[in-house]
């Protein structure tokens, strides 16, 4: 992730996955464009649902467990449980293996992508990288994790 200090926090590979995924989540446009679209590279919302909370345990234990080695502090910690929640209860109710339009499609999908672009802002400011730059693909972030 160019311009993220890759390597600031113990747990940095969990923040940049973390991160990747909260970044995909909370994008409408990148919704449409490569998930709908079906872009390759990107994964899906099951992909980046994995990468959100394979590592983290974020589905059974709260971000704050992991400040100061993948959370700054405390009000990142508050803002991704808030996004993993929401993303969660969608994916109980749609199906782990459900279409992307089934996802984008659900009532409560805009509540999801705001708490996840509110994460993704705090997170993504916190690294000194523009949240608004467009996601990057699976391959950029799995060669940022080789360089450090």
């Amino acid at each position: 992730m160019a311009g993220m200090p890759l390597n600031d926090m113990p747990w940095w590979r969990w923040r940049a996955n973390v991160r990747s995924a909260l970044h995909m989540l909370s994008d409408p446009v990148f919704h449409q464009n490569c998930w709908l679209a079906g872009v390759p590279g990107y994964g899906d919302v099951t992909d980046a649902v994995y990468r959100l909370v394979e590592d983290t345990w974020l589905d059974n234990w709260s971000a704050e467990k992991y400040v100061g080695a993948v959370f700054r502090d405390s009000e990142e910690a508050v803002l991704v449980d808030a996004a993993v929640l929401r993303v969660l209860r969608i994916m109980h109710q749609v199906g782990a293996d459900a279409p992307v339009a089934d996802y984008l499609g659900h009532p409560a999908w805009p509540e999801a992508v705001q708490a996840a672009r509110a994460a993704h802002v705090r997170l993504a400011g916190a690294d000194g990288e523009d949240p608004d730059v467009p996601p990057r693909t699976l391959d950029e972030l799995t060669d940022a994790a080789r360089i450090v």
